[in-house]
């Protein structure tokens, strides 16, 4: 009797989300150079040729994973945004919040972060920074307008800011910094932000 080759199942209407789930957990542990859709189809267990009816390639792949991580990333910094407190208070949350979600998914950060993107997906991309970094950048012109931080180009005061919090997060990714000092040290960071670092 010959033996038919088992059927692999099909993720009916699933299997998109099952692929990217599959691919962070590979970006965590391996990194970017290990992605591969074949890998996937066999960790999700489907047919090889079935990755490729929700992605082209594997920069499609990528670019799907970076744009999951900025909606997780715009969600965090959604739930820990609160208007009514002091802009002290409101930013330090914030960056926090971002902190927390950078040491919890460095590698799909720099994902997120990199450059090559398909121009297929730039429109998306640039709202989904709009989404993250452009909050950041309507608080600061919202509190300049109240008087809270000094006068002058937004843009400018934003890439001051998002600068020393993603560098704090590179610190910690590349094990200079310890996750806790990261932490433990964002009150001082938004306190010398908004206050420089002259003697007062």
């Amino acid at each position: 009797m010959v033996r038919m080759p088992e059927s692999r199942p099909y993720h009916h209407g699933d299997l998109r989300a099952a692929l990217l789930t599959s691919a962070e957990r590979t970006l965590r542990t391996r990194g970017t150079a290990a992605l591969s859709l074949r890998e996937l189809a066999r960790d999700t267990g489907v047919s090889h040729a079935a990755p490729g009816r929700h992605f082209k390639d594997k920069q499609a792949l990528l670019d799907a994973l970076a744009l999951t991580g900025y909606d997780r990333l715009a969600q965090t910094l959604d739930a820990a945004d609160d208007p009514t407190l002091p802009l002290e208070a409101r930013l330090t949350a914030l960056a926090r919040a971002y902190l927390r979600f950078a040491i919890d998914n460095a590698a799909l950060l720099e994902l997120m972060y990199a450059r090559k993107h398909e121009p297929d997906t730039s429109e998306q991309m640039a709202a989904a920074v709009d989404r993250t970094v452009g909050s950041l950048h309507r608080l600061i012109a919202d509190a300049q307008q109240r008087g809270e931080i000094v006068p002058g180009d937004p843009d400018q005061i934003t890439l001051v800011a998002a600068a020393a919090l993603h560098g704090t997060a590179t610190l910690t990714a590349n094990a200079m910094l310890t996750p806790e000092a990261a932490l433990n040290g964002v009150d001082a960071l938004i306190h010398h932000l908004l206050h420089g670092l002259k003697p007062r």
